[in-house]
């Protein structure tokens, strides 16, 4: 893609305005663990990134221009070589689906029921056709919607699908079950909306709706009313996603408990689907669902380079972090209608960045190559990390691992760190061992049931096999406590995550940052440096794929 050469000028112009400190040495104080030189590195970074003048980072606008171009340019400024056969640039090819017209749903026969959309239900479709009918499908209540052979665990054993609409239960099994089930309250990626929809597919199913439970899923219907409504951004596939279901989408808790009783099942639908005897049951009515679609395809861009490894440079270390954001929205009180996204995620890219700068300025480079990689459209679905994942620039089975930087705090240094689904590789190994000597330590999910590890950039290397690591700071500040840290977290979700406050501020304490950043960097120059290969844990889902992947 050929960039805008005054767009440029303007950045670099820009950043030597903002930059307000040098990080050429590395400061080292007594009051901090953290490398201050990498704390000024990113608080520069996200000045820039998260500027007005990026217009909040969105994919296919003139935002996305400049972001990347500032993004390659510090690639390139740190001597990085271009990481995709001679280009910064991965291009990842898009559709957007949106409706032309609301949805419609009627369920006929034992069951009656005139759907009202975002009430009752919420429908969409992948399948890039101006309209998609799904006429008189017959509803079957298929448990989980679940196939996993290493469970003993298959709810579509014995059933025909074809033509069928699929009614299946968000999350998995073993959330709050009696009995120990799956891995228990700890969400396995076979819980997540995004399998439910796949594994319908596989099985030839014409629909899939998702029963949404509050607790199982961790979040309300408004989530459902405003995440799965409206346009979506897909990948563009050869087959225009034919090879999914017709429709996907989700039923209210009500709507599915009228269903269910429709066919006699009047218990609770959790504990029901999951006797050890439960087979798929026909609801005794069928659904017809209406779609008219709106498409625009474009072509956003990832962001990639390389430092080439000594003497393994066949092998691989991934950096990763999204780039992108929400762009200009609906004006807040103070009239700001720009999604500036400091913390999400102009912080992952600045840290990237500025650990790139710590591998081109060390005086031995790492052993295997070292590559770094900011991604698009993460806030779409995690589509520019999925895209590389099954269009890989580097072969995934000698992609040694992903360390992933998302969203990272901005209250300074903390005695505590967070590993998004800890307990599922040999990364975790890594953390510990590199927290221990300070005494701080290393905990996992706060609510394994919300199935965190499947909702950032990281679960798309684990989903080809790569073992991946998704690293934050804890809530425990070393200067104020842990109920300031959990204050000022609580604060960042309910008042600024998605919202035109997520942005830069002069007073922004990047510490805690550069704490997270250097842990990730320690991690990355050690498996630079070594030969073996980190593995999954035994009993994570992800292991079976990287132990294909590996004997080839």
């Amino acid at each position: 893609m050929k960039i805008n050469t005054l767009k440029l000028f303007a950045l670099t112009g820009l950043a030597a305005a903002i930059a307000g400190c040098s990080s050429d040495e590395k400061k080292q104080t007594a009051a901090t663990t953290a490398d201050t030189a990498l704390a000024a590195d990113i608080k520069h970074h996200i000045a820039i990134l998260a500027n007005d003048s990026l217009l909040g980072r969105k994919p296919f606008t003139p935002g996305e221009d400049k972001t990347i171009a500032y993004i390659s340019a510090q690639f390139k400024r740190l001597g990085l070589e271009p990481g995709n056969n001679g280009s910064y640039y991965q291009d990842v090819p898009m559709v957007e689906i949106g409706p032309a017209a609301e949805p419609t749903m009627q369920i006929t026969g034992k069951t009656q029921l005139d759907g009202k959309m975002a009430v009752d239900f919420v429908a969409a479709t992948r399948q890039e056709l101006p309209a998609v009918d799904l006429k008189n499908s017959p509803l079957v209540f298929a448990g989980f919607g679940v196939v996993a052979p290493e469970y003993n665990w298959n709810d579509y054993k014995g059933l025909d699908v074809k033509g069928k609409t699929v009614v299946v239960l968000v999350n998995d099994p073993g959330f709050k079950a009696p009995e120990r089930l799956f891995k228990g309250d700890t969400m396995t990626y076979y819980g997540r909306w995004t399998y439910k929809y796949e594994e319908a597919a596989r099985q030839g199913a014409a629909g899939v709706l998702i029963v949404h439970q509050t607790e199982p899923a961790s979040y309300g219907w408004q989530v459902i009313q405003n995440s799965f409504t409206g346009s979506k951004l897909y990948l563009t596939q050869a087959d225009k996603h034919m090879n999914r279901c017709k429709v996907e989408g989700w039923l209210s808790e009500d709507a599915a408990k009228k269903l269910l009783a429709g066919a006699g099942i009047n218990e609770d639908m959790r504990t029901y689907a999951r006797k050890k005897d439960f087979k798929a049951v026909p609801l005794n009515s069928s659904v017809s669902i209406s779609l008219k679609n709106k498409l625009k395809y474009s072509t956003s861009h990832n962001v990639i380079a390389t430092l080439k490894g000594s003497i393994a440079p066949g092998e691989y270390i991934l950096y990763t972090a999204h780039w992108d954001h929400f762009g200009k929205g609906k004006p807040d009180a103070k009239g700001d209608s720009i999604y500036n996204g400091a913390i999400d995620n102009a912080s992952g890219v600045a840290a990237i960045l500025a650990v790139a700068k710590k591998f081109t300025q060390a005086k031995d480079k790492p052993k295997r190559s070292i590559v770094f990689l900011a991604v698009t459209a993460e806030e779409q679905g995690l589509l520019g990390s999925e895209y590389y994942g099954t269009h890989p620039v580097y072969p995934l089975n000698k992609t040694v691992a992903d360390l992933n930087i998302d969203a990272l705090s901005a209250f300074g240094e903390t005695s505590d760190f967070s590993i998004t689904g800890k307990g599922q590789n040999d990364l975790d190994d890594y953390v510990i061992a590199l927290t221990k000597p300070n005494g701080w330590g290393v905990k996992g999910d706060e609510k394994p049931g919300s199935g965190s590890y499947y909702r950032s950039d990281h679960f798309n290397f684990a989903k080809v096999g790569v073992p991946a690591l998704d690293l934050h700071n804890g809530a425990t500040s070393i200067d104020k406590g842990e109920a300031y840290g959990l204050a000022q977290a609580k604060d960042y979700n309910d008042n600024h995550y998605h919202q035109p406050s997520d942005e830069y501020s002069d007073s922004m304490n990047t510490l805690g940052m550069a704490q997270t950043a250097g842990l990730m960097y320690q991690i990355g120059l050690k498996l630079g440096n070594e030969t073996t290969f980190p593995g999954w844990k035994t009993g994570s889902e992800f292991k079976a794929i990287r132990d294909k992947s590996m004997a080839h």
